[in-house]
């Protein structure tokens, strides 16, 4: 058997703070159902779930990472920055990546990158 797709859903305390959060980092709303307090956000091929109702620790610190590979990093950091996002400089990681890193508005880590050697 094989796996066709993930789509990561994250817990949020509040879901539309979450969706504008996104928004900024140029994902767009795919559905949304505000009595469920859930949207299922796009960006690209790329979705992502934020959801109030899985969030059952509220204050409890997050332990995943999303990491998102963007076709034109650099452009990406700039739109985001754009966007008011608070965002670092690009770094170079140990690993190899070209990266920046972020938290949403609940403290769940996001992780920006691409290969150092796709650099332009």
């Amino acid at each position: 058997m094989k796996m066709n797709r993930i789509v990561p859903m994250l817990p949020v305390s509040n879901m539309p703070a979450s969706v504008a959060y996104y928004e900024k980092l140029g994902f767009s709303v795919e559905q949304r159902n505000d009595e469920w307090r859930w949207a299922l956000l796009r960006c690209g091929d790329c979705q992502l779930m934020v959801d109030e109702s899985i969030n059952i620790a509220p204050h409890a610190p997050r332990a995943g990472v999303l990491y998102l590979y963007p076709e034109d990093l650099a452009a990406y950091h700039h739109q985001v920055r754009a966007n008011g996002v608070s965002v670092a400089d690009l770094d170079v990681a140990f690993y190899g990546m070209t990266e920046f890193r972020i938290e949403d508005p609940d403290g769940n880590r996001l992780w920006i990158g691409q290969p150092a050697a796709a650099e332009v």
